[in-house]
């Protein structure tokens, strides 16, 4: 996905919602792709200043990639919960987490409870890395 690309589903389906699945380079940004297909950083401030023209629709933004605790904080400025990672994560436990996450969501749950049972998700199957995603809530 492009930055463009970003943008315009945000106009387009103005989402509750946004979920990033792939890789971040820490403090360097989130790895999306130029018009030729490679890899583009996209940096934290960046970031933060496209969800801050968004902030009156998104409620929760989870970065699942590894190393995105940065880019979690940034947005947090301006989104009520963001969840980044604060480590790398594998595919398993980043897909575990998903599952439970959007599980708990769909059920009615709260954001601060699905992430709790994401969290757990990763427990749950043996996997160690319960502790990597970090939920990151908007001071008010």
């Amino acid at each position: 996905m492009r930055p463009r690309d970003v943008q315009r589903a945000m106009l387009d389906v103005k989402p509750k919602f946004v979920h990033f699945s792939g890789h971040s380079n820490g403090e360097a940004g989130l790895a999306l792709e130029d018009k030729m297909g490679k890899t583009k950083l996209v940096n934290s401030e960046a970031l933060a200043g496209l969800f801050e023209l968004f902030a009156d629709q998104v409620e929760c933004v989870v970065l699942n990639a590894c190393y995105s605790e940065g880019q979690a904080e940034a947005i947090a400025q301006h989104i009520p919960f963001v969840i980044g990672m604060d480590k790398a994560i594998g595919d398993s436990a980043a897909i575990e987490f998903a599952v439970g996450f959007y599980d708990a969501l769909g059920a009615g749950e709260s954001v601060e409870f699905a992430y709790k049972l994401g969290c757990n998700a990763i427990r749950m199957a043996g996997i160690p890395e319960y502790l990597t995603p970090v939920l990151k809530k908007k001071s008010v």
